[in-house]
């Protein structure tokens, strides 16, 4: 399967993070390019693909005119914040931020061509709002993607985000439109962005295309697979997602030190196996860096999930994790809300 992957210097050294972050983001990029990404050549047909420039007219699809000028602004100043204190300005922000997400869209045209499977590792910028930036994302390359691809008649467009965080600007900017979006995330008090709860399901032509699966801080695999199996692939297969789009952050992995999450290689692999489906039967499907601060754990789950999902030997980026439980407590919130979401389910018409 035709794998294709961003690739530029210039995506090496972008990180909208604040300084104390910076060198963690940069250097899981890094690894993935420098180490993995060799390995994974060596068994799958992996294109390097070199990001097509774009004009802030893209952009305008997912975002007001006046915060992309806003951000130009802040670029030229080159100091102060880009929102409320996560996510600082600095010289040339503006244009960073759209080579990301040109770096993004780039992968979805040449899927939209040829089918396959793309990775941008320094995407999924999903807290980024129509009006503002937020959690270290500028403008929501998902977003903008998610809406190019229905401007270009692609009447399914499915976006499923495993980052610890909830998409709350994905969300936002697409929550009254039919593009189907799952969101699997952390939720919990004081947890950032407190966005995300089962009852946030769309309106208008997005009802029944926002769906939101809180999981309980500490959740372990068992509630990831569950979650997967009972909600996702569910929603998933009834939909018949003709592009599928992915935020597969890793800061759900446990020892994140951002999260309180519990997962291990095991929920990535799952969920990889679960899409790898669909590429199989010949859906695009474009992945996203997202989230995850410890560089060696998180460019290898990215390896791992890349070349699961391409029908690839995902062996080589399995370290032998030990599965991990949830607590008591933590289950029978899950199945609770599981419980309330599948009867959602059964109610939507897809």
């Amino acid at each position: 399967m035709r794998v294709f992957v961003a690739y530029a210097e210039e995506l090496k050294q972008i990180a909208f993070t604040p300084p104390s972050l910076r060198d963690a983001w940069i250097t899981r990029i890094k690894l993935f390019y420098s180490e993995r990404l060799p390995q994974l050549e060596e068994s799958l047909a992996v294109q390097r693909v070199e990001p097509s420039p774009i004009g802030e007219e893209e952009l305008l699809r997912a975002h007001d005119r006046d915060y992309i000028e806003f951000v130009k602004r802040k670029s030229t100043e080159g100091k102060g914040l880009l929102d409320y204190g996560d996510t600082p300005a600095y010289p040339g922000v503006f244009e960073d931020a759209l080579m990301t997400t040109a770096a993004t869209l780039t992968l979805a045209r040449r899927l939209l061509l040829e089918g396959g499977v793309g990775f941008n590792p320094n995407g999924g910028f999903h807290h980024a709002r129509r009006r503002s930036a937020g959690g270290f994302c500028v403008f929501n390359d998902l977003a903008v993607t998610a809406l190019w691809l229905r401007e270009r008649g692609v009447e399914r467009v499915a976006i499923i985000d495993i980052d610890a965080h909830h998409g709350d600007g994905t969300q936002q900017i697409l929550y009254s439109t039919d593009v189907l979006k799952i969101s699997v995330h952390g939720y919990g008090y004081g947890f950032y962005p407190g966005t995300g709860w089962i009852d946030e399901l769309g309106e208008g032509a997005g009802y029944c295309r926002n769906f939101n699966i809180p999981v309980p801080l500490g959740s372990g695999d068992d509630v990831f697979v569950r979650v997967l199996e009972e909600v996702i692939t569910p929603l998933i297969d009834a939909y018949r997602p003709g592009f599928l789009i992915i935020q597969s952050g890793v800061d759900g992995h446990r020892g994140d030190p951002l999260t309180d999450l519990n997962y291990t290689e095991h929920s990535y692999m799952h969920f990889a196996s679960f899409v790898s489906r669909y590429a199989a039967s010949g859906t695009p499907v474009l992945v996203t860096g997202g989230g995850g601060y410890v560089p060696s754990t998180v460019s290898r789950v990215w390896a791992l999930v890349l070349s699961r999902i391409a029908g690839g030997d995902a062996s080589p980026f399995l370290v032998g994790d030990e599965r991990t439980a949830s607590s008591e407590d933590i289950v029978s919130l899950v199945e609770d809300r599981v419980a309330w979401l599948k009867e959602k389910i059964r109610e939507c018409k897809f």
